[in-house]
């Protein structure tokens, strides 16, 4: 075969492998759901890999048998042992160090990112955050591995919808595909995981996106068990019978437990003030916060890393009252000092055992003044360590379903899901964020979840102002006026001096309402200017810009540079404000509803 023919046969076949992929991209719900299951293998497999990595360092620096968890033992192998957090703090320390150095900016999550920027997410930001987890968690820092999973997801999920040219809508999915998929193969369970992606990354539950983010969850749960993923399964064995008089207080148990993750949100809050007001540098301040680690850790390794094996340890052995409320009380502020001193990673397993101590806390509370109640205390630790995760990482059908997967006993799931939705209620009224929302608002940010309000803050006065007006000088009389603008030629005109520096806005109507006599025809037009102190900058967002409108009751207002300058660039009108905002809404409802 010629040369030239077979290269034409070649073209040929890349241009209709290319239509079909364009086909099915076109057909938007089959390449969704492709999609999807690419992200849950991808995100199946960097969870494996980043545990296999933490556990790896855990043996070789703590000298523990293949396959045990750190947190399980019953003490450190050597006393010496309690400076590793120190020198992990320390990396960490210089990791920030050498960041800022490079001048980049903090890393942002998945939460951030389609809240915000419409799910892209850096690589970059990615690698850095996984990173300082695994070294933070690995040198036995007590912060959970699933920060790094699921910004490992997301931002693959970003990175491959980015690379198909995908939609804003889409994107945010794939990445809530990525978060969701990651946790579903961290804890082998796809409800779980589906759930986490609709209630904390998309923000919102669609019928639409239930295939793409199910598919997602399955495929990484999947690709987690053939890699050899440990799952997390809770052994509870025989259960008495749940009674009606059992829910009253596990209610109360849920209050509690809402009670108890806004201390914790705080508590890590104060540590963090306290430890950025010491008369050090930053870089130390992780190294100081190892120390504190390593004294707790010499007391009882429980308190070091995720706290995986000591979850699994306290739900099978019975413990006294003393014993619980004191490794309550050590987890918590190994936690809070991890986080407060600049470790990399999250609360949400620091959450889940917390809340299993506090729910044997509570058992063993009740079975001392009110022993009649029967409450049985690994009951109580499930409903406990679902309720106070649903305080602080927030998804109440999250945490209902993490708790039925895990001990498979659907018994549990009424009165789990009624105590999870207790403790977000109080939560929701009483403090109004999660831990994650909570750390964005010390930051500046008014984000309450991860429902997209990125196209809001895109949608600026810039964008929607008209910039061919007219204007006219403001020491010109009110005769000139008249020549210069007739009545109907516009309905309103700003008023300059000098190099276009805004004075106020003039109404032609009224101008030429006024009766006509040599007093009033040589009167300057700057006497009939209004919003002489109201305008609006090119930098503000439409929701800024309603609130200005709503304010001053005006119809335009004029929009400048600067407040020092004044100089006009143009004129935006509270009608297309709102038609604008309305059209963009609208977009976003269908986004939400599948609608196309």
């Amino acid at each position: 075969m010629p040369f030239e023919t077979s290269k034409i046969i070649n073209t040929g076949k890349l241009r209709l492998r290319t239509l079909a992929i364009l086909r099915i991209l076109n057909a938007r719900g089959v390449a969704i759901v492709l999609l999807g299951c690419i992200v849950g293998v991808l995100a199946g497999s960097a969870v494996v890999l980043i545990g296999w990595i933490v556990n790896q360092l855990h043996t070789f620096l703590y000298a523990i048998p293949s396959g045990a968890r750190l947190s399980g033992m019953f003490a450190l192998a050597r006393p010496e042992m309690a400076l590793i957090p120190v020198i992990g703090g320390v990396l960490i320390g210089l990791s920030a160090f050498l960041l800022r150095r490079w001048r980049m900016r903090g890393p942002i999550d998945p939460i951030e990112a389609n809240a915000l920027y419409g799910g892209r997410l850096s690589m970059t930001d990615t690698f850095i955050v996984a990173l300082q987890t695994i070294v933070s968690s690995g040198f036995g820092a007590s912060v959970g591995l699933e920060a790094a999973y699921t910004q490992a997801g997301a931002g693959v999920a970003s990175r491959l919808a980015r690379f198909f040219g995908l939609r804003r809508s889409d994107v945010r999915l794939l990445v809530g595909c990525g978060a969701g998929g990651a946790i579903a193969a961290a804890f082998g369970a796809p409800l779980t995981g589906a759930f986490y992606g609709f209630e904390l990354i998309v923000g919102v539950y669609s019928i639409a996106n239930v295939a793409p983010m199910m598919a997602a969850a399955v495929s990484a749960s999947l690709m987690a068990g053939y890699l050899g993923g440990t799952p997390f399964p809770i052994e509870l064995g025989a259960l008495p019978p749940m009674k009606a008089g059992q829910y009253i207080p596990f209610l109360i148990l849920g209050l509690i437990a809402g009670g108890l993750s806004i201390a914790i949100m705080q508590l890590v809050t104060v540590v963090e003030r306290f430890f950025s007001r010491l008369a050090i540098s930053s870089v130390l301040r992780p190294a100081i916060g190892g120390c504190v680690i390593g004294l707790l850790a010499l007391m009882t390794p429980q308190v070091l890393s995720s706290g995986h094996g000591a979850l699994h340890r306290e739900l099978e052995m019975n413990y006294g009252l003393y014993v619980i409320a004191e490794l309550f009380v050590l987890k918590l502020l190994a936690s809070a000092v991890s986080l407060g001193s600049g470790f990399r990673g999250g609360l949400f397993f620091a959450s889940l055992f917390l809340g299993a101590l506090a729910g044997k806390i509570f058992a063993e509370i009740m079975m001392i003044i009110s022993p009649e109640t029967g409450i049985d205390p690994v009951v109580a630790a499930v409903v406990g360590m679902t309720s106070l995760a649903v305080g602080v990482v927030g998804g109440p059908l999250t945490m209902t379903f993490l708790a039925l997967e895990s001990t498979g006993n659907l018994t549990l799931t009424g009165v789990v899901l009624a105590a999870s939705i207790m403790s977000a209620m109080l939560v929701r009224e009483t403090f109004g964020y999660s831990f994650s929302t909570w750390r964005f608002h010390l930051r500046g940010e008014t984000i309450r979840g991860a429902q997209d309000i990125g196209w809001m803050r895109n949608l600026t006065v810039g964008r929607m102002m008209r910039e061919d007006i007219r204007t006219v000088p403001c020491d010109i009389t009110i005769a000139q006026f008249r020549k210069e603008v007739p009545l109907g030629s516009v309905q309103r005109i700003i008023a300059t001096e000098g190099d276009r520096k805004y004075v106020g806005i003039v109404i032609v109507a009224e101008v030429h309402a006024l009766r006509s006599d040599p007093a009033t025809d040589e009167r300057p037009i700057s006497e009939m200017v209004k919003n002489r102190d109201t305008m609006l900058l090119p930098t503000m967002n439409v929701k800024v810009a309603a609130e200005m409108f709503t304010k001053t009751g005006s119809e335009e207002l004029a929009v400048i540079d600067d407040f020092t300058n004044r100089r006009v660039l143009g004129l935006l009108t509270e009608g297309y404000l709102l038609r604008r905002y309305a059209e963009e809404l609208d977009k976003a409802r269908k986004d939400i509803s599948g609608e196309r």
